[in-house]
Parts: C-alpha cells; sequence; structure tokens
C-alpha cells in the first residue's frame, strides 16, 4: 500500500488514501483503489449488521466467507537457535537528495 500511496502522490492525487478493494472471493482477488481522506478520517467503520448472528454472540456464515482469505494462511518468521530472526537494521544514513528543503 506504501507503493500505491506514492504513485497516487506522482500522479498529483492529493488527500486521498490507497485501500484495497476486493474484486473477487474465489480466488480472493484484489485490486487498489482509493478513497478521499474526507470519507475515512475519523470515521468508524461498523461490522454488517449481516455479519453478525442474531443472538449477538457469533458471526454468519457470509462473515467467514469474507474473513476466510484475510486469515488463511501461515507466515512464521525464520528461527535461528531457537528465537525468531527478526531484521537487525543498520541505521546508516544515506546522502541527501533534495536540492531545496521540504515542506508541508
Amino acid at each position: 500500500m506504501g507503493k500505491a500511496a506514492v504513485e497516487l502522490a506522482v500522479q498529483g492525487r492529493n488527500s486521498v488514501m490507497p485501500t484495497i478493494v476486493r474484486t473477487s472471493n474465489n480466488p480472493y482477488a484484489w485490486t487498489v483503489g482509493s478513497a478521499s481522506l474526507s470519507d475515512v478520517a475519523n470515521v468508524e467503520k461498523m461490522m454488517p449488521m449481516e455479519f453478525i448472528t442474531e443472538d449477538g454472540l457469533g458471526i454468519t456464515a457470509s462473515c467467514r466467507e469474507y474473513l476466510s482469505a484475510l486469515i488463511q494462511g501461515e507466515d512464521y518468521p525464520p528461527y535461528k537457535n531457537g528465537l525468531p530472526d527478526y531484521v537487525t537494521l543498520k541505521n546508516v544514513p544515506v546522502a541527501k537528495k533534495l536540492n531545496t528543503p521540504f515542506e508541508l
């Protein structure tokens, strides 16, 4: 999504957020869309009522279908000597690339 945000900015699109738009459940497929920040900032998106069972304590089959693509599979980190082997950043500064100061 970071790449999509940069591509939107390069296209001159500002005040937008890249979004994931599901195009198919089976097989799961998606494309990148965008949403206006004024439509999504500080807005709570609630779980659709058709995803919650009548007693309010469970999820429906349509919810399970929607969520299954998001929760399938495992992505375990690599291990070394029994501990997760995470990336260690080098924290090496890079050369300045802008010729003018960056201002918001």
